[in-house]
C-alpha cells in the first residue's frame, strides 16, 4: 500500500496559491473509477542532488575538482593549511631573551658586563659570525627537518580523509560540498575549507561529541526518521521558546547565546554522523523548522543567536542539508526572512520551502513517506509504536472527489482477530464513521465509532476492534465540501495474542 504525492516544483508560499486552480483542471482529466485506487508516491521533481559520482560531472566541474585536489595536495604537505602559531612564540621567547639581559648582575660583575655591552657594539669577528651564521644554519636546516616530519597526512573533515593521495571514497563528496557552495570557484572553494578547518581546529569541534553542554534542549531540536530519498530528517522546534523561562536560559546572555550555538554544532555533528559520505550514499540532511508558537523578530536575542546560527552553519557545513523546510510559517516570518536575506547565499536560498499552517501536512508528504512523518504533523509516526513496522507500514491513499462518499474495507475473516488502522483527511471537514460488518447476514452490525462531522484541526484517527466472528470494518467517509479530498490510511489484522 503506497501513496501517492503528486510531482511539483518546489516553490514559495506565495506561488502556492496557484495549486488550488492547477488542481481543478487535473480533475477534469482523471476518470472517476482512477480516483479510487490507491496510487505510487512520486517524488518532488525539484528535489534531486546533483550526482557524486565523477562520470556525472561536467568538464568544467571535474577540471575545478582537479585543481582542488592539487591545492588540498601542496597544502597538506607542505604542513601550509593552518595558520602558523611559531611566530607567536619566537617573538615571546625573544622578548624574554631581552628581559634577561636587562636584569642587574653582580656587583663583581658590573666591569665584566659593561665590557660585554661595550663588546656587543663593536663589530663581532668574521669568524664569530661565520660560525653562528653556520649554528643558525644548522638549526634552520634541523627545524625543517622536524617540520616534514611533523606533516599531519591524516586530516580529515567529518571521517573523511582529506588527503587526495590517499584515494578515500568520500574525498570527492567532501571537496564538491565546498566547489558546490562556491559555484566551482577553486580558490574560493579552496580559502572556504581552509577557514572551516581552522575554526574546527581552534573552537575544538572535533571533540565536540564528548562534551556535556550545560543547556538541555532536547524539545528544541532531534532527528527523527528519513524523507524519501533516505535523508534523516532534523526537526527544529523553535515554540519551544515561546516558555519565558527557557528563552532567558538560553539565550539571556551572550555566555549563553555561545552555548547554545556550541550545542547548535553539537547537534549538526551527530546529524553527519547518520551520513554515508561516499558517491553513492545519501551526503546530506533533510531540515524541518517548526514556527508554531515561536517568538517574533522583536525578540532581540533570539534574532541575534539566529543569525548567528546561520552564518555559522552555512560557512562550516556547506551543502549539508538538502532541503530547509519551514512550516507553520506565521505572517512576521517574511519579516525576518527579508533580514537574513542579504545573508544567505542564492544556491541556499534555492533550497527553502514554506508551508502555511493549512498546507503542513501536505508539504511534508511530498519529501517524507506518511510512515515517517510525526503524529503531529499529520503523519503516522508515533513514539514507541511497534503495531506497523516493514512492509506493515505502508500506507495507502484514495482520493475523495467532492460530495462523494467512499468507504474502506478492513478485512477481518478470522474469529478472534484483532485489526488496528490508521487513518487521516488532509483538511477533515468530512463525516465520518466505523462499523463491524459481520459476515453471517443474520447477525447485527456494530457500531464500532459512530457517524460525526470532523473538523479541519483534527490529526490522524488510530482505532483498534477486535471481533468475535468473521467479518469486516467498514470506514465511511462523506466529503460534503465542494473540495476533493486525500484520504491517506493502513490497517492490519492478526491473530490476537495480545492486545494492541
Amino acid at each position: 500500500m503506497t501513496v501517492e504525492v503528486k510531482a511539483e516544483e518546489t516553490q514559495m508560499a506565495e506561488v502556492l496559491v496557484c495549486e488550488e486552480e492547477a488542481t481543478k483542471k487535473v480533475e477534469k482529466e482523471v476518470d472517476e473509477t482512477d480516483l479510487k485506487k490507491p496510487r505510487v508516491v512520486e517524488k518532488s521533481s525539484s528535489y534531486k542532488e546533483e550526482s557524486n559520482f565523477l562520470s556525472d560531472l561536467k568538464e568544467f566541474e571535474k577540471k575545478a575538482l582537479i585543481d582542488l585536489k592539487t591545492k588540498l595536495e601542496e597544502a597538506i604537505i607542505g604542513n601550509s593549511l593552518y595558520k602558523k602559531e611559531e611566530p607567536k612564540k619566537n617573538q615571546k621567547a625573544s622578548e624574554e631573551s631581552a628581559e634577561e639581559k636587562k636584569k642587574p648582575v653582580k656587583e663583581e660583575e658590573g666591569k665584566e658586563e659593561k665590557d660585554t655591552e661595550k663588546s656587543a657594539e663593536e663589530p663581532k669577528p668574521e669568524g664569530d659570525e661565520n660560525e653562528k651564521g653556520g649554528e643558525k644554519e644548522e638549526n634552520t636546516n634541523a627545524g625543517v627537518q622536524v617540520k616534514s616530519e611533523e606533516i599531519d597526512r591524516d586530516i580529515s573533515l567529518w571521517g573523511v580523509p582529506l588527503l587526495p593521495s590517499k584515494g578515500a571514497e568520500g574525498t570527492d563528496v567532501v571537496l564538491l560540498k565546498f566547489l558546490r557552495a562556491r559555484e566551482f570557484k577553486v580558490n574560493e572553494a579552496f580559502e572556504m575549507l581552509k577557514k572551516t578547518l581552522q575554526w574546527r581546529k581552534d573552537s575544538k569541534i572535533d571533540f565536540i561529541l564528548d562534551e556535556e553542554l550545560c543547556v538541555d534542549l532536547s524539545s528544541a531540536a532531534y532527528a527523527n526518521g528519513v524523507d524519501r530519498e533516505g535523508h534523516p530528517v532534523c526537526y527544529n522546534v523553535f515554540g519551544v521558546f515561546e516558555s519565558e523561562e527557557l528563552y532567558q536560559k538560553t539565550f539571556g546572555t551572550e555566555e549563553k547565546r555561545s552555548q547554545f550555538l556550541r550545542w547548535r554544532c553539537q547537534l549538526m555533528e551527530k546529524s553527519i554522523q547518520k551520513l554515508d559520505l561516499k558517491p553513492s550514499g545519501v551526503s546530506s540532511l533533510l531540515h524541518v523548522n517548526d514556527l508554531k508558537n515561536s517568538p517574533g523578530p522583536s525578540k532581540k536575542e533570539l534574532r541575534i543567536a539566529t543569525k548567528q546560527a546561520v552564518g555559522l552553519l552555512q560557512d562550516n557545513y556547506p551543502e549539508l542539508v538538502a532541503k530547509n523546510i519551514f512550516i507553520n510559517v506565521p505572517f512576521w516570518y517574511y519579516a525576518l526572512n527579508a533580514l537574513l536575506s542579504p545573508f544567505l547565499t542564492q544556491r541556499t536560498k534555492s533550497k527553502i520551502v514554506i508551508a502555511r499552517p493549512a498546507k503542513v501536512t501536505e508539504t511534508l508528504l511530498k519529501y517524507i513517506p506518511a510512515d515517517e512523518i510525526p503524529v503531529q504533523y499529520g503523519g503516522f509516526k508515533r513514539e514507541n509504536n511497534f503495531d506497523f513496522y516493514g512492509d506493515d507500514s505502508s500506507v495507502s491513499e484514495l482520493v475523495l472527489k467532492a460530495g462523494v462518499t467512499e468507504t474502506i474495507e478492513i478485512p477481518a475473516p478470522e474469529v478472534d482477530s484483532t485489526l488496528i488502522w490508521d487513518l487521516t483527511v488532509l483538511g477533515w471537514e468530512v463525516n465520518y464513521k466505523e462499523e463491524f460488518v459481520p459476515s453471517d447476514e443474520g447477525s447485527y452490525t456494530i457500531i464500532v465509532q459512530k457517524g460525526q462531522k470532523i473538523g479541519s484541526q483534527e490529526g490522524p484517527l488510530r482505532n483498534t476492534y477486535r471481533s468475535n466472528e468473521p467479518g469486516k470494518v467498514v470506514l465511511t467517509i462523506e466529503n460534503t465540501s465542494n473540495k476533493k479530498k486525500r484520504v491517506l490510511y493502513r490497517y492490519k489484522a492478526k491473530k490476537s495474542t495480545a492486545s494492541f
